[in-house]
């Protein structure tokens, strides 16, 4: 979908105009975070899923699944993804989030038809 920035200009002290609405589209998906452990780590440093599935000790299915993007990156994994590359947590977390966000917006399934707002 997209974000809206509101943008008030200045000249000086005072602002010039209304505020400016910018809206940045956001159309490319973002990127898996085990395509990007994939790419980055084991083809980069020539290790298989197996070898890294044993270092960070979960099963080479549980992996493959997760670089083969049929999974998401859960807090254990993403927990195991940063002990193993010297990386942090949240890296890997805020690209899955970022993926489940895309996701989420472009959603075009029948499933949220019906539902409704909250009168407040």
């Amino acid at each position: 979908m997209s974000s809206t920035i509101k943008v008030l200009l200045f000249t000086g002290s005072k602002p010039l105009g209304e505020p400016l609405t910018m809206t940045r589209l956001r159309n490319r998906k973002p990127t898996h975070p085990g395509k990007v452990f994939r790419i980055d780590v084991l083809e980069a440093l020539g290790v298989t899923i197996s070898d890294a599935a044993d270092m960070m000790q979960i099963s080479r299915k549980h992996l493959s699944n997760f670089v083969n993007e049929r999974i998401a990156c859960s807090r254990d994994l993403a927990k195991r993804l940063a002990l193993t590359t010297d990386t942090s947590v949240g890296s890997w977390l805020n690209m899955q989030t970022a993926l489940d966000v895309w996701e989420a917006e472009h959603d075009t399934s029948d499933n949220y038809e019906q539902i409704r707002k909250l009168a407040c």
